[in-house]
């Protein structure tokens, strides 16, 4: 059975491809199922599961972002479902055609990718239910919380908080199964603030679950904070210190996730700096 429950009445599947995961949480007034994984066709695998678990019709979606690996199975969910609401974050919502062509145009690109076909054979469906700072869903005996914390992997990242069960669904805000996803739409400076918003959303006892990879708790949330901190810092000092964007990975001695990672990171983090956090060097 893909989906295990973790706390009470919330239930994780994680998937293979992009060691993804989708969540739902259950009340006695509906089903939520949080992300909806890459494809049409992977998302009725996740139909299938949701339908093997028995417990329940989903009422209700939630992406928490825009990326196409969290939102392309919104049109199949609605196709097994019906007109549910799709929850997301005003930004995510906004730019969720736009992140999923772009997909699109990348796998268009790679002949021998064997998901090339479904991603691009799936239809891009943005959610049609948004807020700005947070927002509360009544599931009848619980509620559930989406907020938005902060920029980060994207600018319209929002998580998940079951607060009777002390559970708390990250997106890609967290990752366990790899670093954090610096990619060219991602806010590094911003994102340890972000991680400090969460931190204040949990407790020693928090059921924590990453957009990808295995379940963790706080103190992992706490030690990638102060990664993806020092990440911030370093760009940060390194700025300061007048070294180029283009040589800052390989003048800092040492970085908190492998430099590969980092490219993207370092260069969103300078083109983010304020003026006065910027100094070329002197000729």
């Amino acid at each position: 059975m893909p989906f295990l429950e973790v706390a009470d009445r919330v239930w994780v599947a994680r998937y293979d491809w992009f060691d993804v995961n989708v969540t739902l949480v259950r009340g006695s007034g509906g089903l939520l199922l949080v992300d909806t994984h890459a494809s049409t066709r992977a998302a009725a695998g996740v139909v299938d599961d949701v339908r093997a678990l028995g417990v329940g019709e989903v009422t209700g979606v939630i992406n928490t972002h825009e990326h196409f690996d969290h939102t392309f199975g919104n049109h199949e969910v609605r196709r097994a479902y019906g007109a549910v609401p799709i929850h997301a974050h005003e930004t995510a919502a906004e730019r969720t055609i736009l992140a999923g062509e772009r997909a699109q145009d990348r796998y268009r690109e790679d002949l021998d990718d064997p998901h090339r076909d479904e991603v691009l054979a799936t239809e891009i469906v943005p959610a049609d239910h948004t807020f700005s700072s947070a927002v509360v869903l009544d599931l009848g005996d619980r509620v559930v919380e989406l907020v938005h914390p902060g920029r980060g992997h994207t600018a319209g990242d929002l998580v998940v908080r079951v607060p009777d069960c002390d559970v708390l669904l990250a997106g890609d805000l967290v990752e366990e199964s790899a670093p954090p996803a610096y990619g060219d739409d991602c806010y590094p400076l911003e994102w340890p603030w972000t991680l400090d918003i969460l931190l204040g959303l949990t407790t020693s006892a928090s059921v924590v679950v990453p957009g990808h990879g295995a379940v963790v708790d706080r103190e992992f949330l706490e030690v990638q904070r102060n990664q993806v901190g020092l990440v911030a810092q370093s760009i940060r000092d390194l700025a300061g210190r007048g070294v180029r964007a283009e040589d800052a990975l390989e003048a800092a001695e040492e970085w908190p996730f492998p430099r590969a990672a980092l490219t993207l990171a370092v260069r969103r983090g300078y083109a983010q700096l304020t003026r006065g956090e910027r100094r070329l060097p002197l000729a």
